[in-house]
Protein backbone atom coordinates (compact mmCIF):
# COMPACT_ATOMS: atom_id res chain seq x y z
CA UNK A 1 0.00 0.00 0.00
CA UNK A 2 1.00 3.59 -1.06
CA UNK A 3 0.89 6.55 1.03
CA UNK A 4 -2.44 7.68 -1.31
CA UNK A 5 -3.97 4.40 -0.64
CA UNK A 6 -2.75 4.99 3.32
CA UNK A 7 -4.32 8.41 3.88
CA UNK A 8 -7.53 7.50 2.14
CA UNK A 9 -7.90 4.47 4.20
CA UNK A 10 -7.29 6.80 7.54
CA UNK A 11 -8.85 9.77 6.15
CA UNK A 12 -12.03 7.67 5.59
CA UNK A 13 -11.58 6.23 9.20
CA UNK A 14 -11.75 9.84 10.61
CA UNK A 15 -14.27 11.36 8.70
CA UNK A 16 -17.18 8.41 9.79
CA UNK A 17 -15.81 8.88 13.60
CA UNK A 18 -16.38 12.72 13.65
CA UNK A 19 -19.78 12.35 11.52
CA UNK A 20 -21.03 9.43 13.83
CA UNK A 21 -20.03 11.61 17.26
CA UNK A 22 -22.06 14.54 15.45
CA UNK A 23 -25.23 11.78 14.50
CA UNK A 24 -25.42 11.73 18.13
CA UNK A 25 -26.28 15.85 18.42
CA UNK A 26 -29.58 17.47 16.65
CA UNK A 27 -27.72 18.21 13.86
CA UNK A 28 -29.40 18.15 10.32
CA UNK A 29 -28.22 15.84 7.70
CA UNK A 30 -26.68 18.66 5.45
CA UNK A 31 -24.39 19.79 8.27
CA UNK A 32 -23.23 16.28 8.99
CA UNK A 33 -22.84 15.58 5.06
CA UNK A 34 -20.51 18.87 5.34
CA UNK A 35 -18.50 17.78 8.00
CA UNK A 36 -17.89 14.54 6.64
CA UNK A 37 -16.72 16.47 3.40
CA UNK A 38 -14.38 19.04 5.28
CA UNK A 39 -13.11 15.90 7.79
CA UNK A 40 -12.28 13.75 4.88
CA UNK A 41 -10.44 16.18 3.07
CA UNK A 42 -8.51 17.62 5.55
CA UNK A 43 -7.50 14.31 7.28
CA UNK A 44 -6.50 13.39 4.06
CA UNK A 45 -4.31 16.44 2.35
CA UNK A 46 -2.61 16.27 5.91
CA UNK A 47 -2.32 12.34 6.63
CA UNK A 48 -1.05 12.12 2.75
CA UNK A 49 1.49 14.73 3.32
CA UNK A 50 3.12 13.81 6.40
CA UNK A 51 3.34 10.04 5.67
CA UNK A 52 4.69 10.84 2.05
CA UNK A 53 7.16 13.39 2.72
CA UNK A 54 8.35 12.04 6.53
CA UNK A 55 7.96 8.24 5.71
CA UNK A 56 7.41 7.08 2.32
CA UNK A 57 10.21 9.50 0.66
CA UNK A 58 12.96 8.18 3.50
CA UNK A 59 11.84 4.59 3.04
CA UNK A 60 12.14 4.74 -0.78
CA UNK A 61 15.78 6.83 -0.07
CA UNK A 62 16.83 4.29 2.41
CA UNK A 63 15.65 1.85 -0.08
CA UNK A 64 17.74 3.62 -3.04
CA UNK A 65 20.88 3.13 -0.16
CA UNK A 66 20.64 0.12 -0.10
CA UNK A 67 20.84 -0.68 -3.81
CA UNK A 68 23.83 1.77 -4.48
CA UNK A 69 25.43 -0.75 -2.08
CA UNK A 70 24.73 -4.03 -3.20
CA UNK A 71 25.78 -2.23 -6.59
CA UNK A 72 28.84 -0.71 -5.20
CA UNK A 73 27.27 2.46 -6.23
CA UNK A 74 27.62 4.38 -3.15
CA UNK A 75 28.64 7.83 -2.69
CA UNK A 76 31.29 8.94 -0.23
CA UNK A 77 29.20 12.30 1.17
CA UNK A 78 26.04 12.92 2.17
CA UNK A 79 24.42 16.36 0.82
CA UNK A 80 21.32 16.21 2.49
CA UNK A 81 22.58 15.75 5.96
CA UNK A 82 20.23 14.77 8.28
CA UNK A 83 17.32 16.16 10.49
CA UNK A 84 17.12 15.50 13.68
CA UNK A 85 13.24 16.43 14.27
CA UNK A 86 12.87 13.54 11.69
CA UNK A 87 13.80 10.06 12.87
CA UNK A 88 13.85 8.10 9.66
CA UNK A 89 15.97 10.98 8.10
CA UNK A 90 18.54 10.24 11.17
CA UNK A 91 18.40 6.31 10.96
CA UNK A 92 19.15 6.94 6.87
CA UNK A 93 22.00 9.06 7.74
CA UNK A 94 23.34 6.30 10.04
CA UNK A 95 22.35 4.00 7.28
CA UNK A 96 24.91 5.98 4.97
CA UNK A 97 27.52 6.46 7.35
CA UNK A 98 27.47 2.54 7.90
CA UNK A 99 27.25 1.92 4.20
CA UNK A 100 30.49 4.18 3.29
CA UNK A 101 32.35 2.40 6.45
CA UNK A 102 32.05 -0.81 5.23
CA UNK A 103 32.81 -0.14 1.84
CA UNK A 104 35.95 1.78 2.52
CA UNK A 105 36.64 -1.36 4.56
CA UNK A 106 36.19 -3.77 1.87
CA UNK A 107 37.80 -1.16 -0.75
CA UNK A 108 41.33 -1.77 1.73
CA UNK A 109 40.93 -4.88 2.23
CA UNK A 110 40.99 -5.59 -1.46
CA UNK A 111 44.21 -3.66 -1.90
CA UNK A 112 46.00 -5.26 1.02
CA UNK A 113 44.81 -8.48 -0.68
CA UNK A 114 46.22 -7.54 -3.28
CA UNK A 115 49.43 -6.52 -2.21
CA UNK A 116 50.11 -9.38 -0.09
CA UNK A 117 49.48 -11.38 -3.69
CA UNK A 118 51.84 -9.71 -5.50
CA UNK A 119 54.09 -9.57 -2.50
CA UNK A 120 54.22 -13.41 -2.33
CA UNK A 121 54.57 -13.87 -5.98
CA UNK A 122 57.44 -11.43 -6.46
CA UNK A 123 59.46 -12.25 -2.78
CA UNK A 124 59.04 -16.20 -4.89
CA UNK A 125 60.66 -14.89 -7.97
CA UNK A 126 63.24 -12.93 -6.40
CA UNK A 127 63.83 -15.82 -3.87
CA UNK A 128 63.92 -18.77 -6.82
CA UNK A 129 66.75 -17.23 -9.01
CA UNK A 130 69.75 -17.62 -6.41
CA UNK A 131 68.55 -20.73 -4.68
CA UNK A 132 68.03 -22.91 -7.45
CA UNK A 133 71.57 -21.07 -9.23
CA UNK A 134 73.30 -21.95 -5.85
CA UNK A 135 71.48 -25.40 -5.93
CA UNK A 136 72.41 -26.06 -9.43
CA UNK A 137 76.22 -25.31 -8.73
CA UNK A 138 76.23 -27.68 -5.70
CA UNK A 139 74.70 -30.68 -7.11
CA UNK A 140 76.50 -30.78 -10.55
CA UNK A 141 80.02 -31.00 -8.09
CA UNK A 142 78.48 -33.31 -6.34
CA UNK A 143 77.63 -35.23 -9.56
CA UNK A 144 81.68 -35.91 -9.78
CA UNK A 145 82.68 -32.17 -10.82
CA UNK A 146 84.35 -31.65 -7.86
CA UNK A 147 86.86 -34.19 -8.70
CA UNK A 148 88.33 -31.26 -11.20
CA UNK A 149 89.76 -28.55 -9.14
CA UNK A 150 88.84 -26.38 -11.28
CA UNK A 151 85.66 -26.84 -11.91
CA UNK A 152 85.90 -27.29 -8.71
CA UNK A 153 86.79 -23.93 -7.40
CA UNK A 154 84.70 -21.80 -10.55
CA UNK A 155 81.55 -23.77 -9.35
CA UNK A 156 81.93 -22.81 -5.67
CA UNK A 157 82.69 -18.78 -6.22
CA UNK A 158 79.23 -19.09 -8.19
CA UNK A 159 77.52 -20.71 -5.81
CA UNK A 160 78.77 -18.12 -2.96
CA UNK A 161 77.71 -15.35 -5.18
CA UNK A 162 73.93 -16.71 -5.55
CA UNK A 163 74.74 -17.25 -1.69
CA UNK A 164 75.61 -13.76 -0.92
CA UNK A 165 72.96 -12.21 -3.11
CA UNK A 166 70.37 -14.28 -1.39
CA UNK A 167 71.91 -12.78 1.49
CA UNK A 168 71.59 -9.13 0.45
CA UNK A 169 67.97 -9.88 -0.18
CA UNK A 170 67.45 -11.25 3.36
CA UNK A 171 69.13 -7.94 4.66
CA UNK A 172 66.84 -5.90 2.88
CA UNK A 173 63.58 -7.26 3.68
CA UNK A 174 64.54 -7.37 7.05
CA UNK A 175 65.54 -3.75 6.88
CA UNK A 176 62.51 -2.97 5.64
CA UNK A 177 60.35 -4.69 7.99
CA UNK A 178 62.61 -3.42 10.91
CA UNK A 179 61.56 -0.38 9.67
CA UNK A 180 57.90 0.16 9.09
CA UNK A 181 57.24 -1.89 12.97
CA UNK A 182 59.29 0.80 14.31
CA UNK A 183 62.04 -1.34 15.33
CA UNK A 184 64.58 1.10 13.97
CA UNK A 185 65.17 4.30 15.45
CA UNK A 186 67.13 7.16 13.52
CA UNK A 187 70.29 8.08 15.08
CA UNK A 188 70.50 11.97 14.57
CA UNK A 189 74.12 13.53 14.34
CA UNK A 190 75.75 16.10 12.71
CA UNK A 191 77.93 15.42 9.93
CA UNK A 192 79.12 16.13 6.22
CA UNK A 193 76.93 14.67 3.87
CA UNK A 194 79.62 15.60 1.23
CA UNK A 195 82.21 13.73 2.77
CA UNK A 196 79.37 10.48 2.86
CA UNK A 197 78.71 11.24 -1.11
CA UNK A 198 82.78 10.87 -1.63
CA UNK A 199 82.40 7.02 0.09
CA UNK A 200 79.96 5.96 -2.10
CA UNK A 201 81.51 7.21 -5.41
CA UNK A 202 84.74 5.54 -3.95
CA UNK A 203 82.43 2.13 -3.73
CA UNK A 204 80.87 2.64 -6.90
CA UNK A 205 83.98 3.73 -8.81
CA UNK A 206 84.43 0.15 -10.14
CA UNK A 207 81.15 -0.23 -11.70
CA UNK A 208 81.22 3.33 -12.92
CA UNK A 209 84.29 2.78 -15.03
CA UNK A 210 82.60 -0.77 -16.45
CA UNK A 211 80.73 1.75 -18.44
CA UNK A 212 82.54 4.80 -18.38
CA UNK A 213 80.55 7.07 -16.49
CA UNK A 214 81.45 10.05 -14.97
CA UNK A 215 80.94 10.66 -11.67
CA UNK A 216 80.72 13.86 -9.75
CA UNK A 217 79.69 17.16 -8.24
CA UNK A 218 77.42 19.84 -9.74
CA UNK A 219 79.39 23.22 -10.29
CA UNK A 220 77.83 25.50 -7.65
CA UNK A 221 78.70 22.45 -4.64
CA UNK A 222 80.91 22.95 -2.12
CA UNK A 223 83.13 20.08 0.00
CA UNK A 224 81.60 21.69 3.49
CA UNK A 225 77.78 20.83 3.86
CA UNK A 226 76.74 19.86 7.51
CA UNK A 227 73.22 18.13 8.39
CA UNK A 228 71.47 16.61 10.99
CA UNK A 229 70.49 13.01 10.35
CA UNK A 230 71.29 9.68 10.46
CA UNK A 231 74.40 9.74 9.03
CA UNK A 232 74.83 5.50 8.77
CA UNK A 233 71.05 5.61 7.01
CA UNK A 234 72.04 8.31 4.52
CA UNK A 235 74.92 6.73 3.80
CA UNK A 236 72.63 3.96 2.60
CA UNK A 237 70.27 6.43 1.23
CA UNK A 238 73.07 7.83 -1.12
CA UNK A 239 74.60 4.20 -2.05
CA UNK A 240 71.23 2.78 -3.65
CA UNK A 241 70.60 6.40 -5.50
CA UNK A 242 73.98 6.43 -7.18
CA UNK A 243 73.89 2.87 -7.86
CA UNK A 244 70.42 3.07 -9.62
CA UNK A 245 71.64 6.15 -11.03
CA UNK A 246 74.96 4.11 -12.84
CA UNK A 247 72.80 1.15 -13.38
CA UNK A 248 70.77 2.79 -15.94
CA UNK A 249 72.33 5.56 -17.26
CA UNK A 250 74.12 4.57 -20.69
CA UNK A 251 77.91 4.03 -21.66
CA UNK A 252 79.84 7.29 -21.09
CA UNK A 253 76.94 9.41 -18.98
CA UNK A 254 77.18 11.10 -16.51
CA UNK A 255 76.08 10.88 -13.04
CA UNK A 256 76.05 14.04 -10.48
CA UNK A 257 75.29 15.21 -6.98
CA UNK A 258 74.47 18.45 -5.96
CA UNK A 259 73.61 20.66 -3.02
CA UNK A 260 71.39 23.86 -2.89
CA UNK A 261 71.69 25.45 0.80
CA UNK A 262 68.50 26.73 2.16
CA UNK A 263 67.32 28.78 4.91
CA UNK A 264 67.09 25.67 7.19
CA UNK A 265 67.68 22.75 4.83
CA UNK A 266 69.78 21.42 2.25
CA UNK A 267 68.54 20.26 -0.93
CA UNK A 268 70.24 17.19 -1.91
CA UNK A 269 69.62 15.56 -5.50
CA UNK A 270 71.22 12.71 -7.75
CA UNK A 271 70.91 13.26 -11.27
CA UNK A 272 71.98 11.27 -14.78
CA UNK A 273 71.41 11.23 -18.19
CA UNK A 274 70.11 8.00 -18.60
CA UNK A 275 66.88 6.63 -20.37
CA UNK A 276 64.98 8.14 -17.53
CA UNK A 277 61.30 6.89 -16.29
CA UNK A 278 58.24 6.66 -17.76
CA UNK A 279 55.25 8.77 -16.29
CA UNK A 280 52.96 5.47 -15.73
CA UNK A 281 56.10 4.06 -13.41
CA UNK A 282 57.03 7.14 -11.50
CA UNK A 283 54.22 6.48 -9.20
CA UNK A 284 55.47 2.61 -8.31
CA UNK A 285 59.51 2.90 -8.24
CA UNK A 286 59.10 3.16 -4.54
CA UNK A 287 57.19 -0.03 -4.11
CA UNK A 288 58.87 -3.04 -3.50
CA UNK A 289 60.43 -5.05 -5.95
CA UNK A 290 59.03 -2.83 -8.65
CA UNK A 291 61.64 -2.48 -11.80
CA UNK A 292 60.39 -0.48 -14.76
CA UNK A 293 62.49 -2.70 -17.54
CA UNK A 294 60.69 -6.18 -16.64
CA UNK A 295 62.78 -7.88 -18.96
CA UNK A 296 66.14 -6.47 -18.44
CA UNK A 297 65.50 -6.32 -14.41
CA UNK A 298 68.32 -9.67 -13.79
CA UNK A 299 70.31 -7.92 -15.62
CA UNK A 300 70.73 -4.77 -14.16
CA UNK A 301 71.15 -7.00 -10.58
CA UNK A 302 70.14 -5.41 -7.08
CA UNK A 303 66.86 -6.94 -5.34
CA UNK A 304 64.53 -4.48 -6.05
CA UNK A 305 64.31 -2.93 -2.70
CA UNK A 306 66.67 -0.56 -2.96
CA UNK A 307 64.36 2.13 -3.54
CA UNK A 308 61.67 1.21 -1.41
CA UNK A 309 64.49 1.86 1.46
CA UNK A 310 65.30 4.86 0.28
CA UNK A 311 61.17 5.66 0.64
CA UNK A 312 61.32 4.58 4.17
CA UNK A 313 64.70 6.09 5.23
CA UNK A 314 63.63 9.67 4.53
CA UNK A 315 59.94 9.61 5.54
CA UNK A 316 61.66 8.24 9.24
CA UNK A 317 63.76 11.52 8.31
CA UNK A 318 60.20 13.61 8.50
CA UNK A 319 61.10 14.28 4.33
CA UNK A 320 60.34 12.44 1.28
CA UNK A 321 61.87 11.76 -1.91
CA UNK A 322 61.07 13.60 -5.29
CA UNK A 323 61.50 12.63 -8.92
CA UNK A 324 61.80 14.39 -12.51
CA UNK A 325 62.17 12.38 -14.93
CA UNK A 326 61.77 12.39 -19.11
CA UNK A 327 62.41 9.40 -21.15
CA UNK A 328 65.94 9.30 -23.04
CA UNK A 329 66.93 12.55 -20.92
CA UNK A 330 67.27 11.32 -17.54
CA UNK A 331 65.95 11.40 -14.44
CA UNK A 332 66.95 13.78 -10.82
CA UNK A 333 66.16 12.35 -7.39
CA UNK A 334 66.09 14.90 -4.85
CA UNK A 335 65.18 14.97 -0.72
CA UNK A 336 65.61 17.29 1.83
CA UNK A 337 67.38 17.49 4.73
CA UNK A 338 68.29 20.23 8.00
CA UNK A 339 71.27 21.76 8.13
CA UNK A 340 73.43 21.42 11.32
Amino acid sequence: MNSRGLALLLAASISVVTTAFLSLVNVSVNALIVTFVISFSSSYLLIHMILNFLIFNEIKKMQNAIKKLNNKEIQFNDPEGFNPLNPLKRIQSEIHAYAVSKQQEIDQLKKTENFRREFIADISHELKTPIFSAQGFVHTLLDGAIEDKKVRQKFLKKAAKSLDGLDILVQDLLTLSQMETGQIKMQYERFNVFAVVNEVFEQLEGEAEKKEIDMGFTEFSNNQVFVVADQQRIYQVMLNLISNAIKYTRKQGSVRVGFEKRKKEVLITVSDNGRGIPDEDIKRIFERFYRVEKSRSKDKGGTGLGLAIVKHVLEAHDTRIEVQSKVEEGSTFSFALPTA
